[in-house]
């Protein structure tokens, strides 16, 4: 069983959390562009209240640690390493309520690079437990809007998590998908099962627009964010996404391993 205080060393040993890799300057940039409503940073979430950018630092300085001096403006930003144990702690205990009820759950990663296998141990996990993990609308095309203009994606599922590929990208050798933002991809998997007639989630879980996508459409969503992820903090604030676990998402893929036997231990879903 990893410690609370073991996990908390390797957060900071592995940059997870304490100064991370994101910077002050992308942090600012996305409070600047989630303020004027820029979907690019909004991920799927209609805010319902106005968010400025000194309202969204101070947000984050409560939710992640980050600093909440309008003044700071450069450097590595900061995540407090006990706010992301008490996400961790939350986020366990909605899988655990998810795996008491075998409640049909749905995996999504915008960053499949680096989350892939986090969100896999955790799909086995709860289908193990008797958890329908659903894989809706596999292969749809989603067009997605990108720097490089409009491009076609299409919905794969890796180990039971959902991702998109670029077209023609179908190599069954590859684990890893394309890393987007966009909430497009979680409403192509929740059109696919309203016209398959299946069980709609009771739990999704993932990062940027599958989160906020789903949160928005009044699911029950659970994930993980950076500190330039503005959106899934205001989403918890708002009431429309249950849990948002403040944590760098784009160091080594190896590195969250102690993370999900955390999670697992606390939602009591050990193997």
């Amino acid at each position: 069983m990893l410690s609370r205080g073991a996990l908390r060393a390797h957060l900071l040993a592995a940059r997870l959390a304490g100064p991370v890799a994101t910077s002050r300057e992308e942090s600012l940039r996305s409070y600047r562009l989630f303020a004027a409503r820029d979907p690019r940073v909004t991920l799927g979430l209609d805010p319902e209240w106005v968010w400025s950018e000194r309202d969204l630092i101070a947000l984050m300085a409560d939710k992640c640690g980050v600093s909440g001096d309008p003044g700071h403006v450069s450097g590595p930003d900061v995540i407090d390493p006990e706010r992301t144990l008490s996400g961790l702690d939350a986020f366990a205990g909605r899988l655990g309520d998810a795996a008491g009820r075998r409640a049909p759950v749905l995996f999504g990663t915008g960053h499949p690079h680096r989350l892939l296998a986090f969100y896999a141990e955790l799909a086995d996990a709860l289908s193990a437990a008797g958890c329908p993990v659903l894989t809706p609308a596999q292969g749809r095309c989603v067009d997605i809007t990108t720097r490089f203009g409009v491009r076609t994606y299409n919905l794969d599922y890796v180990r039971g998590v959902a991702l998109v590929r670029e077209r023609g990208a179908w190599d069954a050798r590859r684990d890893s998908g394309a890393h987007t933002h966009s909430p497009l991809p979680i409403r192509a998997a929740l059109e696919g099962l309203a016209e398959a007639g299946g069980p709609l989630p009771e739990l999704v879980v993932g990062d940027h627009g599958w989160v906020c996508g789903a949160g928005q459409l009044g699911f029950d969503a659970i994930g993980l964010a950076d500190t330039d992820d503005p959106a899934l903090f205001v989403g918890e604030a708002e009431g429309r996404v249950s849990v948002a676990v403040p944590v760098d998402d784009a160091v080594r893929s190896d590195y969250y391993r102690p993370l999900t036997r955390y999670v697992l231990n606390r939602a009591c879903l050990s193997q």
